[in-house]
């Protein structure tokens, strides 16, 4: 099971209609850390948790990135009805991933 990959366009929409709770992992293609925190995040996707998550390439999303001042990737952000509740930027385990999704 692969995480979905969103624009920032597609992102921005998605946060303006509101209601849930969804996952973003901001990444670079050329970060290996990134592609740890992915595959881990995975393995978490495939628990069901009731969280969707998808991943968005920070250099494609200045407006986001600049908004919520991300400061590094990977960074997990934890959206609630459009608005970030958690970044989370260590990536630990798929155990601490798991129980940041469920908060």
């Amino acid at each position: 099971m692969s995480i979905g990959e969103w624009t920032e366009r597609e992102l921005l929409d998605r946060m303006e209609a509101g209601g849930g709770r969804e996952a973003v992992l901001f990444y670079t293609a050329m970060c290996g850390t990134c592609k740890v925190a992915e595959r881990m995040l995975e393995i978490v996707q495939a628990t069901g948790v009731p969280v969707g998550i998808h991943k968005l390439n920070i250099n494609y999303a200045p407006v986001l990135r600049e908004r919520w001042r991300v400061t590094s990737v990977p960074c997990l952000v934890l959206l609630e009805d459009g608005e970030p509740v958690v970044m989370e930027y260590a990536m630990g385990s798929v155990d601490h991933l798991y129980r940041i999704l469920l908060q």
